[in-house]
């Protein structure tokens, strides 16, 4: 008796055991390290691409002008205010002018002393002329009575010695007058500078456009070069478009784009690119454009974020795949290749990509192959794997 129930034990024991390994190997298969890595995956298939370049930038204006004093100064009044419309000339703001009226009085009265100068020294050299005419006339009298022996040599050369005191007299009168000719260019120019200087106090604007910014009030003082005012066209506005360098490919001037604003995200404005940057950003990595709006849109911000989509010419029909089945194995850019029922990492030469995540494969894989887009985790060549719809809706599944 005793020893049947010890048998029946062992029995329950071993058949316990035995359901326990059978479990563990049934969990072990089905969600362990030995379990099949679930997979989703799709086929190779040839077609076109649209592809396009996406990018962030800002909005800027193609024409600024800073307004601003050309010498240190304070500022006497201001005379707009940010969001004006100024025409071109229009009075903006003037600097005080401190002394320059009276600078310019001073000038003035130099100018009419430099023309009384003048006259006087004209009228000196038309004495010395006149006097000239006479001692050269006395001087040829007198060499004729001098070679008929009617005077002593010593009256002509009483005679030659005035001719050339007269000649040195106009001379004299001429570079006077010359001097004061100088005198009165250079008087002329000073003035000319400072009623340039007195202009310069008024600030005008260069061109018709808008105040963006009133960067000084009245009694503020400035430094050359420092803008009172800040000025832009609004009629040239563009997006400072930012490209990553490595999808830039295709990004010429006249590509058509697709300008999504900030504050209007459901509308898509039509634009071009105007000019595309020699010079990149090696810090971002980025390839900077300019894009331009076909119209300029109302009420639209200088520095305003936006999205710019530029679509590029159709590909030649080739084998697509979606982007995200594209891994990187040991340097070389692949794909995981069902063959049979097993993953193995095939390398492929890629083309173009679109924005919907479609990619160009041009070598390496044939029409129809089966690829491995999503997996459960990293796959290794060989390894067993089940392939699902959904790797989330098989993670529901028991």
């Amino acid at each position: 008796m005793n020893t049947n129930a010890l048998l029946k034990r062992r029995l329950a024991i071993g058949a316990v055991v035995l359901v326990l390994i059978g479990a563990m190997a049934f969990v072990l298969l089905r969600t362990g390290p030995l379990a099949s890595i679930k997979i989703t995956v799709t086929q190779a298939q040839e077609g076109s691409l649209s592809p396009a370049i996406f990018g962030i930038g800002t909005v800027e204006a193609r024409h600024s002008w800073m307004v601003g004093p050309t010498v240190a100064g304070r500022v006497l009044s201001v005379k707009v205010d940010v969001g004006d419309v100024v025409k071109a000339g229009q009075l903006l703001a003037e600097m005080d002018p401190v002394d320059l009226e009276q600078r310019l009085s001073a000038l003035d009265a130099s100018l009419a002393r430099a023309g009384s100068a003048q006259m006087a020294a004209l009228a000196q050299l038309k004495d010395a002329t006149a006097r000239r005419a006479l001692a050269a006339a006395n001087t040829q009298r007198n060499q004729d009575l001098a070679r008929q022996n009617f005077i002593s040599t010593g009256a002509l050369d009483a005679k030659l010695q005035e001719l050339a005191s007269a000649d040195a007299a106009l001379q004299a009168a001429q570079a006077n007058l010359a001097g004061s000719g100088q005198d009165m260019s250079r008087l002329k120019a000073e003035r000319a500078g400072l009623a340039q200087q007195r202009r310069n106090v008024r600030l005008l604007a260069p061109a018709d456009s808008v105040v963006t910014t009133r960067d000084a009030e009245a009694g503020s003082t400035v430094v050359a070069g420092q803008p009172v005012l800040r000025l832009i066209d609004p009629a040239s506005l563009w997006v400072k478009l930012r490209v990553d360098q490595g999808r830039s490919v295709g990004l010429t001037s006249g590509l058509k784009a697709s300008i999504v604003l900030r504050s209007q995200p459901q509308t898509a404005l039509p634009g071009q690119v105007a000019r595309i940057e020699l010079l990149a950003d090696s810090v971002t990595e980025e390839r900077i454009a300019q894009v331009t709006f076909t119209q300029t849109p109302a009420g639209v911000s200088v520095g305003e974020m936006a999205e710019v989509t530029l679509q590029l010419p159709a590909t030649a029909p080739a084998l697509l795949l979606p982007n995200a089945s594209v891994q990187r194995q040991n340097g070389q850019t692949g794909v995981w290749r069902l063959v049979g029922d097993r993953p193995e990492f095939a390398s492929v030469e890629l083309g173009a990509r679109s924005l919907d995540g479609q990619v160009q494969v041009l070598k390496g894989l044939e029409k129809n192959d089966r690829v491995v887009v999503y997996s459960e985790k990293a796959l290794q060549a060989g390894a067993r794997v089940k392939l699902v719809d959904a790797l989330t809706q098989a993670a529901d599944k028991p």
